[in-house]
């Protein structure tokens, strides 16, 4: 494999360039006029391109039948939106030639689980498909696991959500009595004495048992549950006959239990192959794509993925499907994947009849792109098959393009489904702080700024303000602090701290300002912040307090000087509003708090042992990074701080006899 390397520093034109630093321009400008002469250098041959920011880290991987065609394009021409954000933070990029486009393919897919490009399609690892497993032990074992390792075990799935994968193992534990605890123990235990164990903690378990069971297991999962059911029936017949009605029963109960897992089916093939079929859509930037999983014929179950994406929709959308395969143990017998989204075909084909050369044009260029879109498919599924060794098609027309069809419809589906959602919050967020304006006389309430504070008995005093900006929190704009001026657990005084620092520094440096302010507490937090703003900063900005019931939850909004309450029905989303506030609020004082608490017990414990000052105290921790390493080191490791044996000695004895 041959290995290139170039460097592309992107120049902006137009009215972009107005607003860079001199010394960028000039950077992009060197860079701009040197890449022209790079560019000649990139071969016609297939292989992957990574493309870098100015950090020097990779934020795209891409391949390409030809690389000189490919990366060349993104400097070229111009680009749609999602395009425009990927090149407009290209810096530097680098390409691998490789020997062919199967070889492209799996390279790309190595370097996206590598890198992880912030522009790429990732499939998030494979903590998304649980499968079940089979262990590979003298005495085996039935799990689900998330992990798939090279360890000689049989591993079956994916399962498109653990509760598929742990009803499916619930029956088999019933089904086959294969050891269920994870350490042997030393005496039998329930399972046992309910038939699901064969006890191999006190008897010895034949291999050929185990074999037998491991062999079920797997045509049971691979699509031999009729052949099962049959087998059931004929124990359940045998049991009713010789008067064993709870065995029979039991047997049922395992009948009824395979009928509810294996055959929910919405469409069915004569073949009763395995089958996983693909279909995706795009919208607005986003990609849904929908798995839809059929074994021995039967259509069981379906599991979407809806992320980002910035490169071309098909491609991106064959970089998630390499992805998919790349750690799936569990291959179907066939792969079957779309052109490209149904709308976009139909939209290709609708050629008018009229008869003008406008039309005309029009219709070879549908023609065109239809074909290209046909290409890019069969030479995908012609690679994946090539990789997988699994038979991979593009079906054109038929049942088998009726799934596809599926697949596509509901990827269209949730992604509208996600889009609605995400207008229907936005809305109730904004109507929410709408509402609560008008609530306490506020024409208008978009920026709120909260305050809490936090100590234990006085100590460690801290403070911290949360930002929420038309109902949603802005978390650039939190901000801790630490209580400088007040000793002890007055919780008044320090509100007046912290409320003159943030307003004082607002108006120092010209901030925007809060339409209300919010203060964890009563009416004499309220006026303590009233007082602060009014008298000393001449702010005049509303303040109200939320005051908390028994079970330290939101229960009262008190507006005004002097401060009376608001009454707000529990179930609107103003009062939610509030309740998140409080909480956000809450939550980020007590982290932080906690922080500085955990600073200064390190800091009290090592004061207290003779001959550590400031000066050591500091350096040991910079040194060993923590209490726990400095407790656990030798005598030895002190010594490059110059710190003698003896009070080496002295230091991790009182630590250890601290903790004893």
């Amino acid at each position: 494999m041959l290995y290139l390397s170039c460097k592309y520093v992107l120049g902006r034109r137009g009215q972009e360039l107005n607003h860079k630093p001199v010394n960028e321009l000039q950077e992009q400008e060197k860079a701009l006029e040197n890449i022209r002469h790079k560019l000649a250098l990139l071969p016609d041959l297939p292989g992957c391109y990574l493309m870098k920011n100015k950090e020097g880290t990779i934020i795209y991987v891409g391949k390409a039948k030809v690389l000189k065609n490919r990366v060349r394009s993104y400097f070229t021409g111009s680009h749609d939106g999602k395009t425009q954000l990927l090149v407009s933070e290209i810096r530097d990029f680098e390409y691998i030639v490789t020997a062919s486009n199967m070889e492209a393919l799996i390279l790309e897919c190595n370097l996206i689980k590598t890198h992880h490009p912030r522009y790429n399609v990732l499939l998030k690892d494979d903590k998304t498909f649980p499968y079940l497993k089979i262990t590979n032990e003298p005495h085996p074992r039935l799990e689900v696991t998330r992990r798939v390792l090279k360890d000689k075990a049989k591993y079956f799935g994916p399962y498109p959500n653990a509760y598929a994968a742990q009803q499916t193992k619930k029956l088999l534990d019933r089904m086959y009595p294969l050891r269920k605890c994870n350490v042997m123990p030393k005496e039998v235990c329930l399972y046992y004495h309910m038939g699901q164990c064969m006890a191999p903690c006190v008897q010895e378990v034949p291999q050929a048992k185990y074999d037998e069971i491991t062999q079920e297991i797997h045509s049971f999962l691979n699509g031999g549950h009729e052949e099962i059911k049959k087998e059931l029936q004929r124990k359940m017949q045998e049991a009713a006959e010789e008067l064993y009605f709870e065995r029979a029963k039991e047997l049922r109960d395992q009948i009824m239990n395979i009928d509810a897992i294996m055959e929910k089916q919405k469409i069915t093939m004569a073949d009763a192959k395995d089958r996983d079929v693909f279909g995706y859509a795009v919208d607005k930037g986003w990609m849904c794509v929908q798995i839809l999983y059929m074994r021995q014929g039967k259509m069981i179950e379906r599991h979407a993925s809806v992320f980002p994406f910035y490169g071309e929709a098909y491609q991106d959308f064959l970089s998630y499907v390499t992805q998919y395969y790349s750690d799936n143990p569990a291959l179907p017998q066939e792969i079957l994947l779309p052109a490209e989204p149904s709308g976009k075909v139909a939209e290709a084909g609708a050629v008018s009849d009229s008869g003008s050369k406008e039309v005309t044009d029009a219709a070879d260029e549908t023609v065109d792109a239809t074909t290209d879109v046909m290409t890019d498919a069969i030479n995908g599924a012609a690679e994946l098959q090539q990789w997988l060794g699994v038979k991979t098609h593009v079906p054109k027309r038929g049942l088998k393009r009726q799934m596809i069809g599926m697949a596509e419809e509901n990827a269209k589906v949730s992604l509208e489904e996600k889009f609605r959602l995400i207008e229907r919050d936005e809305e109730r967020t904004l109507k929410a702080a709408e509402n609560l304006g008008l609530a306490i006389g506020l024409e208008s309430l978009s920026r709120i700024e909260a305050f809490d504070n936090s100590n234990i008995q006085g100590t460690n005093p801290v403070s911290a303000m949360v930002v929420f900006i038309d109902g949603k929190p802005a978390k650039k704009e939190y901000r801790k602090y630490k209580v400088r001026t007040v000793e002890g657990p007055d919780d008044y005084e320090t509100m007046r701290e912290v409320i003159r620092r943030r307003y004082e520094r607002v108006l120092k440096e010209n901030l925007p300002q809060p339409d209300l302010i919010v203060v964890d507490g009563g009416k004499g937090q309220i006026s303590a912040a009233i007082d602060v703003l009014e008298n000393e900063l001449g702010l005049f900005i509303p303040v109200c307090g939320l005051v908390k019931d028994d079970k330290h939850k939101t229960a009262q909004l008190m507006v005004g000087d002097p401060p009376e309450p608001v009454h707000l029905p529990r179930d609107s989303q103003e009062f939610y509003l509030l309740q998140r506030i409080q909480d956000e609020v809450h939550r980020f004082a007590i982290t932080f708090h906690r922080e500085q608490r955990a600073k200064s017990m390190v800091t009290s414990r090592l004061d207290a042992i003779p001959g550590i000052g400031e000066k050591r105290r500091t350096m040991l921790l910079k040194h060993f990074g923590s209490l726990k390493k400095i407790k656990e080191a030798s005598v030895e490791d002190f010594r490059p701080l110059s710190i003698g044996d003896k009070l080496a000695n002295q230091i991790i004895n009182a630590l250890r006899d601290e903790e004893s």
